[in-house]
């Protein structure tokens, strides 16, 4: 298992594309790896419930665990000038049971207001996005979150994401369970995995290559001639894909 306890994805508006809410950045961090969606469900409060009433993960107020694992959230990360580190654990029951992170951060993201994860939220993160920095969230809620924040700068075909442990770092798509009904038709969006292919360079210190991919993409969809039907275009992945190639390399092909 690589544990991986972090998964971040950064909701990011891609220049040239209009949504209802433009010029979005935000990032959320989830702990995946505890809580509910975890596989670890059981009946509270039954005569074989080995938490005396509590979901597993999930620890009451005041108590903590800190695995001492962080993972850095600044710029080599996300290009975001906090510095700090982000520490899973500790985490507390917030408003009416629902799960909260309570100090699992030190630094300037401590400073953040905890938000109680509750469906009000939810509408909030719809109707005005802009008043959310970084969301942190446990396992279930987060992966609410991801996919609800995906939608919002043009659905799961263009956000990438990363997952942490101590040792390990994946780069796979932002969002979960992303049009299953495309596989093998050639008409999925392949942004997300282009960027996250792209933030795996620059995870690695390959910077310049990473900007190659990432500026590459960013050009194809901004130019509006080739889009992938999500995005409302008749494109296919491949149109895409070979469009971001002559944007790497402007002779390719002539």
């Amino acid at each position: 298992k690589l544990d991986l306890f972090a998964n971040v994805v950064h909701v990011k508006s891609l220049p040239g594309y209009q949504t209802r809410h433009n010029n979005l950045d935000l990032v959320i961090i989830r702990e995946q790896t505890e809580g509910e969606y975890s596989s670890l469900e059981h009946e509270v409060g039954t005569p074989g419930d080995p938490g005396e009433g509590r979901i597993p993960g999930i620890l009451a107020p005041g108590e903590g665990q800190d695995t001492g694992n962080g993972f850095p959230l600044g710029k080599g990360t996300l290009g975001w000038d906090l510095g700090q580190q982000f520490l899973p654990g500790r985490v507390g029951r917030g408003w009416a049971g629902i799960p909260t992170f309570a100090g699992a951060a030190p630094g300037s993201l401590a400073a953040l207001p905890i938000i109680p994860i509750i469906p009000i939220n939810h509408s909030q993160l719809v109707q005005n996005p802009y008043q959310f920095d970084v969301l942190v969230m446990p396992n279930l809620y987060g992966n609410i979150v991801d996919n609800l924040a995906a939608g919002l700068v043009g659905g799961a075909g263009v956000v990438p994401g990363e997952s942490y442990s101590a040792e390990y770092a994946v780069f796979e798509l932002g969002a979960r369970h992303p049009f299953a009904q495309a596989v093998g038709r050639n008409i999925a969006n392949p942004t997300a995995m282009l960027l996250s292919a792209s933030n795996m360079l620059r995870h690695l210190n390959l910077e310049y290559h990473s900007n190659m991919i990432s500026d590459a993409v960013k050009k194809v969809i901004k130019g509006g001639k080739v889009r992938t039907r999500d995005l409302g275009g008749y494109s296919t992945t491949s149109d895409f894909v070979k469009s971001v190639i002559d944007n790497l390399h402007p002779h390719y092909g002539a």
